[in-house]
Order: C-alpha cells, then structure tokens, then sequence
C-alpha cells in the first residue's frame, strides 16, 4: 500500500481540483474536463507504450487520432445510395488496385535481387498504378462530390452503432502505423521523429481535401451517440421524478405551483446535461481502466521486460538474440492503435468531425508533454500527465482573468495595463504550460511518477 501512496496522493489532488471547479463554476464545465481528461489519458497510454516502453519517438499521434475520428464517420454515418450508386463502384475498383500494386511490389521485392532493373520494375508498377487510379476514380469522385454538397457530398458509412468505431479507428491507426514502421522505424531517433511528423500531416491533408471520404474541412455534424440526448431525458418521466426527488428540499420552499412546475423544469435541463456528461464518463472510465490494466500486465510481464532491456540497449538485446526490428514495430503498431481509439472516442463525445482542427499542438506536442510531466515508462504517471495538463491548458484563462483583475481591480476599465492583460488571457495557457514544463524538467526530470522497475 505504502508503494502506491504517491499514485493514490496524485489522484487525489487532481479529481479534488476537478470537483472544485464544480463547485466554483459548474459541474457542467467539471465534468468536460473530466471527459477530455479520460481520452488525453487513452492518447498518452499510447505514447508511453511507444516511448516509456520502447523508446520510439512517434510525432505522428495527430495522424493516428484523425484516423480514429475518419472512423467514427465511417462506421456511423449512414452510407449515401445516391452517391454509391454514381461513384461507389469506381471507388471500390480503386481499392482492387491499390491492394494489386501493394501486392505486386512485394512479390517483385521477394522474387527479385536487389537491382536497377528491379528498382525501375517498381517504379513502373507505382506510375502505371497512379495513372490507372486516376482516371478510375476522378470522375467517380466528381460524381460523388456533386450530389447534395450542402448536406452530403460523399459516400457515408456503414450506419452502424458509433461505438463499433472504437474498435475500427484502433485498426486504422494500427494499419497506418504497420505501413509507416515498416518504412521509417530502421531511421534514427531524430528522423523517425521528423518522418512519423510529416506522414501525420499527409494524412490530415488527405482526410481535409477529400470531400468524397468524410466531406473535407465542411465537416460532418450530428453523429449518434452512444448515450441518451438531453432533450429526450427531459421528457422521460422517470428522468423527471429522479431530479424531483433529488431537490425536493429545495422545491418545498417554493410556495407557488407555476413557479415550483418551472424551477423543476429548469432543473430538469440542468441536470440533463450533466447526466450526458456522466455517462461518457463512465464509459470513458470504462476504456481507461481495461487498457490500464492490460498496459500493466504487458509492463511487467517478460515482453515487457524485454522492451525495457531493448530501450536501454539496443545492440545488447541484439546479442542476445532478441528481433529488434520486428518488436519495435509491434510496440509501435499497438501504441498507435490505442491512440486511434482515443481518436474515434473524442469524435463520438463532440457529435462531429472537423477536419480543420487537428493541429499538431495540440494533438502531438501536448499529448508529449503530458507523458514527460506525468512520467514516462509508468503508466499511472502518463494518466496522470494527461490529467494534469488537460486540466491546466482548459483552466489557465479562467485562472489567469481571475488573477488579473484581483491585481488590477484598483484601476480603471479603460487602463491600457489592465486592457492588455485581459485581451493576452487566452495565450496565458502557454506561458503556464512552459512554465510548468520547465519546473518538472528541473526538479523533477523523470516526471511527477517516474518509471519503477521491479525486479523479480
């Protein structure tokens, strides 16, 4: 129990800080940073297993969550006939002859010796392949694009429960990564970096331009959920009746009928809100947890330790007859996969697919800095980062415009000093980002909870 009193302290002090913010602003906005506190935790478990485990640096977490959210859309969305029926089957020709030349590359690869006349073989099949998938899929795509673009403009989904695209957005993410390890994970550290950066970007690009997949940066609005709406549970009698009894204390000082039946309501739709808001909660909490515990069994099972051995020594695992290559790209693919379900569960919470907002701040270097802070190689400290920074990049504009206008409440509204201030709140999440970062780097470099190793 003692080993675990920092974990349980840390905990502590964070679901404290955010149940504070409940209470001094709403439990509305508390229970949305709970929610974004949960997938940060999923998208930095997967960086830790990436990093923490095997020491890969992947700057293409970005990529690996728009792949999950592309699969939210996918798998939700209920497919567009008319848009099938002008271009659907163009598309699926298409994907017979991307498999035909990925196929045809690696039998040339297998077959044939390394030489100029196996180099310009492959070349030709790519040019060839890009030639044909053109003209195949150009006036499919037009097609596609052009019917109702207002509402539609691409070929929809499987219309299937969006929850299913948890699962898919992992084997997106998962397949991109095999493809990606393959190429860049034999790159040193400062290359893979920069490889996995650019190849996130592509994808974004790709998912922004091509309207016929999930509408480009017009963005898909309005997916199902996969818990009740507001607006049903205010007129669902048990719902009503739970929140009557929960404030039937302060509904009995009410003398009136009219104004007791209209405080009800308002409570009524208060209290939907946050019954939305728990419920993502606890599936969120749900996914947290099994990955956790699956993370921990991995860590300190033997395939763990090895990962471990191979991070601080690579040329010494070597020796030892480990396969390097083959168990970094296994731990890549999987670190990738559990991102893609991060994707595909913060799509599912926000109802919508907006292409335009994946950014590599805010999808790669603050999911990094999350790890670094809560601690790399330990799986409590990356939940942790993810807890903590989520917590301080949505609070540092409240706490900021707090500060200052306690220090400026002696001046004037229309003081430049205090019109400065308050117009520079919003950038204050950085300064205490970097801040906060340079303190953790100081006085505690290995992150808030560090890496234990046990030994058996």
């Amino acid at each position: 129990m003692r080993k675990y009193l920092n974990v349980i302290s840390a905990y502590t002090i964070m679901l404290g800080l955010i149940i504070l913010v409940g209470f001094l602003q709403s439990w509305n906005v508390a229970l949305s940073i709970l929610n974004f506190c949960l997938i940060s935790a999923v998208m930095t478990m997967g960086a830790n297993i990436q990093w923490g485990y095997a020491g890969l640096i992947n700057f293409g977490i970005m990529g690996y969550t728009a792949l999950g959210g592309l699969a939210a859309v996918l798998v939700s969305v209920p497919p567009v006939r008319e848009a099938w029926q002008v271009g659907g089957l163009n598309m699926i020709l298409c994907v017979f002859v991307i498999t035909f030349i990925v196929f045809s590359i690696r039998y040339i690869i297998k077959k044939y010796k390394k030489s100029n006349q196996r180099g310009f073989g492959i070349t030709f099949i790519i040019i060839a392949g890009i030639i044909i998938l053109r003209l195949i899929s150009a006036p499919a795509i037009e097609s596609i694009e052009a019917v109702s673009p207002a509402t539609t403009g691409f070929l929809g989904g499987l219309g299937l429960p969006i929850m299913f695209s948890w699962i898919v957005g992992a084997f997106f993410a998962g397949a991109l990564a095999f493809i990606i390890g393959k190429i860049a994970l034999g790159l040193r550290a400062d290359y893979l970096a920069i490889a996995t950066l650019l190849i996130s970007e592509i994808v974004i690009a790709v998912v922004k331009h091509e309207d016929w997949l999930a509408r480009g940066v017009k963005n898909v609005i309005g997916l199902k959920r996969p818990v009740p709406y507001e607006i049903d549970l205010q007129s669902k009698e048990w719902f009503i009746n739970l929140i009557a009894k929960i404030n039937n204390g302060s509904l009995n000082l009410i003398s009136g009928t009219l104004e007791k039946q209209a405080a009800l309501h308002q409570l009524v739709i208060e209290a939907s809100t946050v019954f939305v808001k728990l419920c993502y909660a606890g599936l969120f909490t749900i996914v947290v947890v099994i990955l956790l515990i699956i993370t921990q069994k991995a860590l300190y099972s033997p395939w763990g330790r090895m990962m471990r051995a191979i991070r601080d020594n690579e040329e010494a695992a070597n020796a030892m007859g480990k396969n390097v290559v083959k168990q970094h790209l296994l731990i890549f693919v999987l670190g990738s996969a559990i991102v893609g379900i991060a994707g595909a569960m913060m799509v599912t919470h926000d109802g919508l697919f907006t292409p335009g907002s994946y950014r590599p701040m805010r999808y790669t270097f603050l999911i990094w800095v999350m790890v670094i802070i809560g601690g790399s190689g330990n799986n409590f400290g990356a939940i942790l980062g993810g807890f903590a920074v989520w917590f301080v990049w949505i609070e540092a504009a409240p706490f900021a415009e707090y500060i200052i206008n306690l220090l400026t409440s002696g001046l004037a509204e229309n003081n430049q000093l205090k019109e400065h201030l308050i117009n520079s709140v919003p950038y204050f999440r950085y300064l205490m980002m970097g801040t906060g970062l340079l303190l953790i780097m100081r006085y505690k470099p290995r992150g808030i909870l560090p890496e234990e190793i046990k030994h058996s």
